[in-house]
Parts: C-alpha cells; sequence; structure tokens
C-alpha cells in the first residue's frame, strides 16, 4: 500500500510504525472473512481492510469525522485479523494509533465522553472498584438486568498458601479481578504451591495499563505500566522470580508489549523489555507440570467441559493448544466449540460502550459452547468470563479453578 503521510505524523515514531503497517497491507481481505462486526453488520468500513483505509486517510491529511471515530470504535481489536492476514499486518497498533489521532480531532457526545471518562477512571483503580463493587453485589437484586450482567457474585478465594518455596513466580492482580474473581489467583498459588513454586503479589502493582490506554488516554496507560515496572523491579533485579504470571490474557497481551510501548522512554525502555520477556501467561508455565498433574487429578474430573479461548490469548499472544494439552493431559474431556477463532464481545470495556453488538455475538459464541454439550465453560480471562456468564446457567471459571477445585479433592475410590 502506498502512503504519503500528513507532516503532523511524518517523521516520528508512530508516523514510522504506522506507515511500515500500512505497506505490508496488500488489500486482499482475508481478515474480512475472521472479523466479528463485519460478520454481525456487512459493512467493509466495519472491518480490517476499511478501517485501515480510514486510518491511512485521516494519517495522509485528510479531517476525520463521527462517522471515522464510530467506525473505529466499533472493533473489538480482537486481532483475529492479525492471526487470518498473510502478510503480517499489526493491525492493533494501527488501530491504536489511528484512534488517538482520530480521538484529539472529533470531539465526542457528552454522554460518551463521560461515560468513557467513568470507565478509564474508576476501573483501574482497584481501591475505589473493590469496595463498589462488593456494594453493588449487595444490592444486586435491585438494580437493572444490564448491571445485573456485570454485578456477578464473586466467588470466595479460600486460603493463599504460605509455604516457602525455591522457585518463585510474580503474579498481577490487576484491577477488576480482585474484586470479580479473587479466587483466580488464589487458585493459581494454590495449583503452583502443590506444585512446588511460591507465588508473590507486589503490593504497588495494579492495572495493566491496557484500560487507559485502549480508551485513548495513552499517556495515562504508559503511567500505569511505569507504576508496575517500579513495583516489579525489586524482584527482578534480585533475580528472585524466574517469571510474571498472568491469569488474565487480556493483562498478559499488554505486558508483553511494555518493551514496544516503552520503546521511546529512555528511563524505562530497557527495564520494560526486562519485564515483558519476562511475562509468561499461566498456561505457558503449567505445561512443566503436566506429568505431576496427570498423577494428581487422574480421574477427578470426568464432565465434559468446553475451553473457550479469549482473543487475546489465541490472537493477541498467539497462543493456542496449551490450555487444553494440560487438562487433556490430566485426563479432562475438554473440547473447543465451533468457530472458536471468533470473539465472544467482552473486548474489555467493549460490553459497556456497545452493548448490542457484544450481546449478539455473546449469544452467538454461547449457543456453539453449548452445542458442545459441556457441563462447565472454562476461559482464560475475567472479561470474557463475567460477559459469557451473563447469558447462561452454565459455570463458566477460568481452567486454573477447575485444576484447583480437582486437587482439593479426593481421588475416587
Amino acid at each position: 500500500m502506498q502512503t504519503n503521510l500528513a507532516d503532523f505524523i511524518k517523521g516520528t515514531a508512530e508516523g514510522n510504525e504506522a506507515e511500515a503497517i500500512l505497506r505490508a497491507c496488500v488489500h486482499c481481505g482475508f481478515c474480512t472473512a475472521t472479523c466479528p462486526t463485519y460478520q454481525l453488520l456487512g459493512d467493509e468500513l466495519d472491518g480490517p481492510r476499511g478501517r485501515i483505509y480510514l486510518i491511512k486517510q485521516v494519517l495522509e491529511g485528510a479531517e476525520p469525522t463521527r462517522k471515522t471515530q464510530l467506525h473505529l470504535d466499533r472493533c473489538l481489536t480482537c486481532r483475529n485479523c492479525e492471526t487470518t492476514c498473510p502478510s503480517g499486518v499489526k493491525y492493533g497498533r494501527l488501530v491504536d494509533i489511528g484512534r488517538r489521532v482520530v480521538e484529539e480531532r472529533v470531539p465526542r457526545p457528552a454522554a460518551d465522553r463521560i461515560k468513557r471518562t467513568m470507565l478509564k477512571e474508576f476501573l483501574p483503580r482497584t481501591g475505589l472498584f473493590k469496595p463498589a463493587y462488593g456494594v453493588g453485589t449487595a444490592l444486586r437484586p435491585l438494580l437493572s438486568k444490564d448491571m445485573q450482567d456485570k454485578v456477578q457474585r464473586p466467588r470466595h478465594a479460600g486460603h493463599w498458601p504460605t509455604r516457602a518455596h525455591a522457585r518463585k513466580m510474580l503474579v498481577l492482580e490487576g484491577c477488576v479481578q480482585p474484586a470479580m474473581a479473587p479466587n483466580i489467583n488464589a487458585a493459581t498459588a494454590r495449583v503452583l504451591d502443590a506444585l512446588g513454586v511460591q507465588l508473590l503479589v507486589a503490593p504497588k502493582a495494579g492495572c495493566c495499563g491496557a484500560v487507559r490506554y485502549h480508551l485513548n488516554d495513552q499517556e495515562a496507560g504508559l503511567d500505569d505500566m511505569r507504576r508496575n515496572i517500579d513495583a516489579w523491579w525489586p524482584h527482578v533485579e534480585r533475580e528472585e522470580i524466574e517469571a510474571i504470571v498472568m491469569t488474565a490474557s487480556g493483562c498478559g497481551v499488554t505486558v508483553k508489549e511494555y518493551g514496544h510501548l516503552l520503546a521511546h522512554d529512555p528511563e524505562y525502555a530497557a527495564k520494560a523489555g526486562r519485564i515483558s520477556m519476562l511475562t509468561r501467561d499461566l498456561s505457558e508455565i503449567m505445561p512443566e507440570f503436566e506429568e505431576q498433574l496427570a498423577v494428581a487429578l487422574r480421574g477427578k474430573i470426568t464432565e465434559r467441559v468446553a475451553f473457550h479461548p479469549p482473543c487475546t490469548l489465541q490472537h493477541g499472544q498467539q497462543i493456542r493448544g496449551k490450555v487444553e494439552g494440560v487438562l487433556r493431559a490430566a485426563g479432562v474431556d475438554v473440547v473447543l466449540c465451533a468457530d472458536s477463532h471468533l470473539c465472544c464481545g467482552s473486548a474489555g470495556t467493549y460490553s459497556v460502550l456497545h452493548p448490542q453488538i457484544a450481546h449478539e455475538l455473546r449469544d452467538r459464541k454461547l449457543a456453539k459452547l453449548e452445542a458442545t454439550g459441556a457441563k462447565e465453560i472454562v476461559s482464560a480471562n475475567i472479561g470474557c468470563m463475567t460477559h459469557l456468564q451473563s447469558g447462561t446457567d452454565t459455570p463458566v471459571t477460568h481452567w486454573i479453578e477447575l485444576v484447583d477445585r480437582a486437587l482439593q479433592e479426593r481421588a475416587p475410590a
């Protein structure tokens, strides 16, 4: 794709990155076949190829409109198109750049602006979100159906193991997960403890930065990233940890990009690169322990389980098959549903900002998950879990909770 960037961005770091991405695109259109919003809406401008054209026009000096902004907003950033693209177009980075430029030039309606401000100022602050969520769960019967979908009763976290082990790893608590699903990290700590690994938490680490960054407050998102690096760095510097474990794939894809996103920050570039290198999704950690789990879990999980791979895992991090491999090695009958590559519609704050599209995608996904006959749905991201659970009575849990629950059961007679 030929480009002729406008002076406002030409020669800048973002401009150079965007130009390289645009030039990689060959207009083939393979991406439209796997784009959830294109499948729903049937509009070329609501598919990756159309959005790339819109971004190209803006970066070349065309004046964006509210319609331009809406087409970019409606992108789930699922990055399925990146998996499909034969040319390796880094669409996710391009849409971040395009959205920021459009955000600076197109005023949003007041209601939209207020909603986005509340999300980016409230969700990343665990100290505010956690007590508010507690109040919400207590008052849940009085809330609207849409609010009840978001405010689900969390499972009790149980104990956090206190044994010390020679092997140590850090875990990111995140922003909403401690309130909405505290059992995920506690279950991870118990499973790893049983396998001889101590899981540590850096108290000052919080939101990975994705919430603010993807709501176009990119500087605030980068500040969240810097805060996490500062919180983790003493553990890294002492070389006491071997990995930083992500139990939410949405956080994992972001932390793995710290090195790239902070590459132009002279104070943090090297540290960010080191953090990204240490970061591992939980599914990348567990295959090492497959044999131990196979012995410990033999015969304990007898019902079929459906695994929903989050987009941030299979497309963002390009991790496929690892969760299923661990569970199958432990004797679990785990299946994927038809079209498992497609987004469930959660996509971070997307389900709040675009509920109609999000619910349509959720219901399509649930119909295919339920067609597997599974008695439980497991996933690897808090957003997907909450979104899917809002549309079904079938239990939706994190896959490590399934493992933890089985480890605590007695072996069958």
